[in-house]
């Protein structure tokens, strides 16, 4: 196998002053949505103190959605089989078998939980600030693609999250996992992100008036589940027991998102009825 022909990948894990790309990629996907966001808010006259609490609740929801998600969808065999493994679920340590605890970051976060995650966030926010839960979402959702993009980047930066072996001349070599030439499926995603990204806040910019209708939500989990679903097959399954499966585990969840997706972009007498403004107490 020539190896000149593919891309060789092997970064340094470290960006600069000890922070690590993952870190960093997550750091500025959420920095870029916040500004995009603020922006959104200020356009639409929503009061400053309404937006301010957003940035908390999302990074709050998204965090805990998707560890929780990582952990209950791909390994319950493991962070439900002790007292001590469900702590790590939570805490972001290992028990090690001589009695010590390591601390070890959140080693697996799962996008469909951290959906998942944000939407209760929302909910919450909502019903806090007492805005239209459409509205919000909407938002939200023009922004989102940012994120999911640089927390792509960020899987590639660490070589995780890899693809089948090919012999596409685009193909990458991570050399942390294998010499094999494989799929960049993290690079898929990313691409197909920045893309949504740009479709989102050129028809925004066209049809601000949609902005509260659920129709930018639903681009969003339609775009976003749509292409996770295909790029998929591209990659190598992360759990043994997806081989089984007719869908690896990522399909299966983006099934349930695509359809919500396209209920919203349809719209209807329920989504109104959900989109009513709530009464001032």
């Amino acid at each position: 196998m020539d190896t000149l022909a593919y891309i060789v990948w092997n970064p340094d894990l470290t960006a600069f002053m000890g922070m690590r790309w993952y870190s960093l990629c997550w750091l500025v996907g959420l920095l870029l949505a916040y500004l995009i966001v603020k922006r959104l808010y200020k356009e639409q006259k929503i009061s400053p103190e309404l937006f301010d609490p957003l940035f908390v609740y999302c990074f709050v929801g998204i965090l805990i959605g998707s560890r929780l998600g990582h952990c209950l969808f791909y390994q319950p065999d493991y962070f439900l089989s002790s007292w001590q493994h469900v702590v790590e679920m939570i805490v972001p340590i290992r028990f090690m078998a001589d009695g010590s605890v390591k601390f070890t970051g959140y080693e697996g976060l799962a996008s469909h939980g951290g959906t998942l995650g944000l939407m209760v966030a929302l909910w919450i926010y909502v019903r806090k600030t007492r805005l239209n839960i459409w509205r919000v979402l909407d938002n939200i959702a023009i922004a989102t693609p940012t994120t999911a993009c640089f927390i792509r980047l960020g899987n590639l930066m660490n070589s995780e999250i890899i693809g089948k072996v090919t012999d596409v001349p685009w193909a990458f070599i991570f050399e942390r996992v294998d010499p094999m030439p494989r799929h960049p499926g993290q690079l898929y995603e990313a691409l197909a992100y920045a893309v949504l990204f740009f479709i989102g806040w050129a028809l925004y910019r066209k049809h601000p008036q949609k902005v509260g209708t659920g129709f930018f939500f639903g681009l969003c989990l339609t775009f976003i589940f749509t292409a996770r679903f295909f790029i998929e097959y591209t990659k190598e399954i992360q759990e043994a027991f997806e081989a089984s499966l007719p869908l690896d585990m990522g399909q299966l969840l983006s099934i349930p998102f695509i359809i919500v997706g396209v209920m919203c972009m349809a719209g209807g007498k329920w989504m109104q009825k959900l989109g009513t403004e709530p009464q001032k107490k």
